[in-house]
């Protein structure tokens, strides 16, 4: 087959879906891959690097798939060629209108951010791999923004306290940013309304603030609360709020708006030059004053909202997505040479990632 790895400028996203360790494996599988110019440059990738064909003109109409980090742009879309594949993170829930587009159009679309949450798929989690990068990164800026050291150090001059940082959501990124905080020695708490979070947090040496309410969500995702507990849950963190340095807010549940954790006057009782990380931002932002794609300050306390805060470490980022996506272009690869019509594959992974075939939005939760 004849694949194409897109160039994410137009998206101003430093990653590229397909690194040159994968394009070489891909070609060693029989595939030509063709790698639009420049594609992988922002990443630290040279076209000279992927020791494959360099296409110097977008032209979508003659290729068999298509990858992207991005959802693709109507203007890609309408020209690709009826029956060809595309596989990318699609963010359905929030482009829908690319959903009819594929179908009307008669495009296999897969969803790499809808991969189930399984053991066997965890090789092609871009969720959970970006999440983690998007963690470390987290702790890194709040640490060059905050105007203190994070660690505690005993000098002839004095002790300089250990800074004290809360992560609400330990999710994957929340796990990751705990782990990073911790590793630069500061004090580190973390909020979640999963339960069975706490048993992770408290792995990595951070406090888990509980919340005093009977009710409680077990599952793997966060989930929406009733008011009586979020009502608990801002006593207990406006409580806490006062004696931090850094808080980083990661908490989204799928398909919906992020909850607004961390309202206006919750922040106006932070330390003076304290920082807020919300990670949450593109999906609205847990905190009520943050602006996606910008740093602002309120009150003393530095809000920030990166646009994408994956451009600060694109290379890594690159790397992890690229073998997400190879992992699964070979599972499809392997299902296909068994079953070539795809809409038959009868694969947990598979059909759980593919959003349109034939003309047809196959997927139940894209249909929501």
């Amino acid at each position: 087959m004849k694949l194409y790895v897109l160039n994410e400028a137009d998206n101003t996203d430093n990653r590229v879906s397909i690194t040159p360790d994968i394009s070489k494996k891909l070609v060693a599988m029989g595939h030509g891959v063709f790698v639009e110019a420049g594609a992988g440059l922002a990443s630290g990738f040279k076209d000279d690097d992927y020791g494959s064909d360099i296409a110097t003109k977008r032209d979508l109409s003659v290729y068999d798939v298509v990858f992207s980090v991005n959802p693709l742009t109507t203007t890609d879309t309408k020209m690709l060629r009826a029956g060809a594949i595309v596989i990318s993170g699609q963010d359905p829930f929030n482009h829908p209108e690319n959903l009819d587009l594929f179908a009307q159009m008669k495009i296999t679309a897969f969803a790499l951010d809808l991969i189930p949450r399984t053991s066997r798929a965890q090789y092609m989690d871009i969720l959970s791999s970006q999440a983690s990068l998007a963690g470390y990164k987290a702790v890194i800026e709040a640490a060059h923004i905050l105007n203190r050291s994070l660690p505690l150090t005993m000098t002839t001059a004095g002790t300089i306290p250990a800074a004290k940082i809360l992560v609400i959501g330990a999710g994957v990124a929340g796990l990751q940013a705990i782990a990073t905080a911790r590793r630069l020695g500061a004090i580190v708490s973390a909020f979640d309304v999963r339960t069975a979070a706490k048993e992770q947090v408290e792995s990595l040496g951070a406090k888990f603030v509980e919340v005093e309410y009977t009710e409680s969500n077990d599952g793997v995702y966060a989930k929406e609360m009733s008011d009586a507990y979020r009502k608990a849950q801002e006593d207990k963190l406006r409580s806490i709020l006062p004696q931090q340095d850094i808080v980083i807010t990661t908490a989204q549940i799928p398909g919906k708006r992020a909850p607004v954790i961390l309202k206006a006057d919750m922040v106006m009782t932070m330390k003076h030059d304290s920082v807020i990380i919300d990670l949450a931002s593109k999906s609205g932002g847990n905190c009520e004053l943050t602006e996606h794609g910008k740093t602002i300050e309120k009150d003393g306390v530095k809000i920030c909202a990166f646009e994408n805060i994956l451009n600060l470490i694109p290379h890594d980022a690159s790397r992890l997505f690229a073998k997400n996506v190879f992992a699964f272009f070979d599972l499809l690869s392997q299902s296909m040479a068994k079953e070539p019509d795809i809409g038959e594959i009868d694969d947990e992974i598979i059909r759980g990632t593919l959003m349109t075939y034939n003309g047809n939005i196959v997927n139940e939760r894209c249909k929501l």
